[in-house]
């Protein structure tokens, strides 16, 4: 019977394919399923492909169960060799018996994997490699968005692979073969090696939500599986954060490339090394300019929250670092720093916050005066935290005169009512902590206020002399001319 398959196989594919299973050229470009366009011989054979090993007897349509111990291995290399093919999935009607059988072998290898096989040799690992990559790397096609701004839009709908029923199955396989115990790491760095790992990260471009959770996990796994690769998916992760930053705008795997680091940096080894300082303050501080930061906000907030909690001596770095990157137009990401800061100054200790306090409550008191209510708002908030009113308690003498013209001009005057609620309450606050230092405060807060209302009083006065002076000059030749408000005014 298996001479009568292998006589009805093109024997040109069979010897062009034999020998590939050795060299498992998994770092080598293949278009992908899913991408319209993207893959023009897509289903171009739909026969089985064996591996070398053919010979030994073992069709791919066998079951697991029905073959020795001694020959699952050789069943798995021949079933994955068989998912080798890709089919386009642009066309639903086409190749749909062939899809569905890939689709059950894909499930079945998935079954193998879970169930404890014996330990992976190397001729394994690379056909296990050749059939990520072939199914897996891809060219991504350009998308109607690529020149907005990275999807920050809530309102776009997510874009959904066409061939997900089979890539799912793919990454699932890969999770499990990755998290195995049957898995050698020493073996399979040869495999899963730099080019491997470049190619997973150019996933993360993928416009399907769905795929990139899964590259996400298969990338952590990876970093805590081989060791030796850890500084390069640091050094990697790096590189496409700058990339996002200093030359393209799309958002697509940064949130999930921070939840990766966020678990990464829980792990950190104190004293902190140089590397990962570095990695802070130039790629995770510099994250919080580009407008889109809100799509990845939660995760970058996590991270450089974790960093203070490992190294509590980075907390005024950080907090440098947001005062330089700080808002000044974007009244919604001034919200999400406001936020980010309450988290930061939870966990600061005394000697740090003291190098900072004063810039930073001096940019908390323009946030506290902003016409936007929700900034001001998310700025008064920060008195209900204890610890924060604590800080402030302690360096009264030098928060309170830096703070109280900020919350006086918003009790005479804000238009919004529940900050001026808020405001009288932290007013109260502030008079409750040291009410001689308050008196003395608002003294000066008043004698300011009339020294700027006479300096205001005298400009206006000089200005309106000159305009007088100047009106009773005499016009010649090409002497500007002044043109008073009555003059320039027009009647409808």
């Amino acid at each position: 019977m298996l001479k009568q398959i292998l006589s009805r196989l093109p024997r040109k594919a069979l010897k062009a394919e034999a020998g590939d299973l050795g060299r498992a050229d998994a770092g080598t470009p293949r278009s992908g399923g899913g991408s319209p366009g993207s893959r023009p011989n897509s289903a171009k054979k739909t026969s089985l492909v064996f591996p070398t090993n053919a010979a030994v007897g073992v069709e791919p349509s066998v079951a697991f169960k029905d073959v020795p111990i001694s020959e699952k291995l050789n069943l798995f290399v021949s079933k994955l060799n068989l998912c080798c093919t890709v089919f386009d999935f642009d066309d639903p009607s086409k190749n749909s018996t062939e899809k569905d059988v890939k689709r059950q072998t894909l499930i079945e290898l998935v079954d193998f994997v879970a169930s404890g096989p014996p330990r992976f040799t190397e001729p394994v690992i690379a056909a296990m490699c050749k059939m990520c990559a072939t199914n897996l790397f891809r060219v991504f096609p350009p998308n109607y968005r690529s020149s907005s701004l990275g999807g920050e839009n809530d309102d776009d709908e997510p874009t959904f692979d066409p061939a997900w029923p089979h890539l799912q199955f793919v990454y699932d396989l890969l999770l499990k073969f990755v998290t195995s115990s049957s898995l050698d790491a020493k073996v399979a760095k040869k495999y899963i090696d730099h080019s491997f790992i470049l190619r997973l990260l150019d996933l993360f471009d993928t416009e399907d939500p769905r795929e990139r959770e899964c590259l996400k996990t298969v990338l952590h796994r990876i970093y805590g599986k081989f060791m030796v690769h850890r500084p390069f998916i640091r050094k990697s992760i790096s590189n496409v954060f700058y990339h996002f930053m200093f030359e393209a705008e799309r958002t697509n795997g940064i949130a999930e490339m921070l939840e990766i680091f966020g678990s990464v940096i829980s792990g950190f080894a104190l004293p902190l090394k140089e590397e990962h300082k570095i990695f802070l303050w130039r790629a995770l501080i510099p994250l919080h300019k580009p407008k889109s930061v809100g799509v990845y906000f939660q995760q970058l907030s996590y991270c450089v929250t974790q960093f203070i909690e490992k190294e509590p001596k980075l907390a005024s770095s950080v907090i440098k670092g947001l005062l330089r990157f700080w808002p000044i137009t974007n009244s919604q990401k001034e919200v999400l720093f406001l936020g980010e800061l309450e988290e930061i100054l939870e966990a600061i200790n005394m000697v740090e916050f003291q190098k900072i306090m004063v810039p930073l409550f001096w940019r908390i008191g323009c946030c506290i005066n902003s016409f936007h209510f929700q900034v001001a708002e998310r700025a008064l908030f920060l008195w209900n935290n204890d610890q924060i009113v604590n800080l402030i308690a302690h360096n009264r003498q030098v928060l309170v005169p830096v703070l109280f013209p900020a919350i006086e001009r918003n009790a005479q005057s804000h238009w919004n009512q529940a900050v001026l609620n808020l405001t009288l309450n932290v007013r109260k606050m502030l008079s409750e902590m040291d009410d001689d230092l308050f008196l003395a405060c608002h003294d000066q807060f008043k004698e300011e206020d009339n020294r700027l209302s006479q300096e205001a009083k005298k400009r206006k006065e000089k200005w309106e002399h000159l305009e007088k002076e100047a009106s009773l000059q005499p016009v010649t030749g090409n002497t500007a001319v002044l043109v008073t408000p009555l003059a320039s005014s027009i009647t409808c």
